[in-house]
């Protein structure tokens, strides 16, 4: 009788142990957009107000990863990796004020990078010099990673720095391609700048264009607009 009590006690305390557990995944399933979304605004706010001369100029020379078939949707998976900073090297920063949009721009295309800020799509491109396209994802959440850039009108400005210099470029094209827009990446004799993102679901692309207008020295002044701090 005993033996049958502890075991009823014991088959009572694992069934309440597994419905916590089943509470706790479902929870999980539930808020986890929810909960990427927030970890997500964490890292670009972080990376951003901790960029610095000398964290940009060591990050310069990391490897980057450039392989666009090796970009995957987001998930909580990479948003926690991102979050320890693993492959995720902050190059400069990038903002859009009448979108509301103010991102790092980090080197390369690995899930880090693309979970914290706007990637780099090419090894040798130079802000400020010839084609610097940027790649990042499209998040449902207004104001996280690329989804401002549909809100963009022809005319607005974009702002790239490396805090050293202060990049102004005038948005002239804004349209949807399809994935395999490659072109779009292609270095050019113009100095421009192209932001690419998903749209209509990841059926196509948004791609935004500007032209450059102004090259500044970077000052506290005009580094205002990036909201670094």
């Amino acid at each position: 009788m005993a033996k049958d009590k502890k075991q009823s006690k014991t088959k009572v305390i694992l069934l309440r142990v597994l419905a916590v557990l089943l509470l706790v995944v479902g929870l999980v399933l539930v808020f986890n957009k929810q909960i990427s979304d927030q970890m997500i605004s964490h890292n670009q706010t972080k990376a951003i107000t901790t960029l610095t001369v000398k964290k940009i100029s060591e990050n310069k020379k990391k490897k980057g990863m450039f392989d666009f078939s090796k970009v995957k949707e987001v998930d909580l998976n990479q948003v926690v990796k991102a979050k320890s900073n693993q492959d995720a090297y902050a190059i400069g920063a990038l903002a859009i004020p009448d979108v509301n949009m103010y991102l790092p721009i980090m080197l390369g295309m690995s899930d880090a990078a693309m979970t914290t800020g706007g990637g780099t799509m090419r090894s040798d491109q130079v802000m400020g010099k010839g084609n610097y396209p940027l790649a990042g994802h499209y998040m449902t959440a207004k104001g996280i990673l690329f989804s401002p850039l549909e809100d963009t009108k022809l005319g607005q400005r974009v702002y790239l720095t490396d805090l050293k210099k202060v990049f102004v470029y005038k948005i002239y094209m804004k349209k949807k391609v399809n994935p395999y827009a490659v072109y779009l990446v292609d270095n050019t004799q113009e100095s421009i700048v192209t932001l690419i993102t998903c749209a209509d679901g990841g059926v196509n692309r948004w791609a935004i264009r500007g032209s450059l207008i102004k090259t500044e020295k970077a000052t506290s002044k005009n580094l205002k607009v990036f909201k670094l701090s």
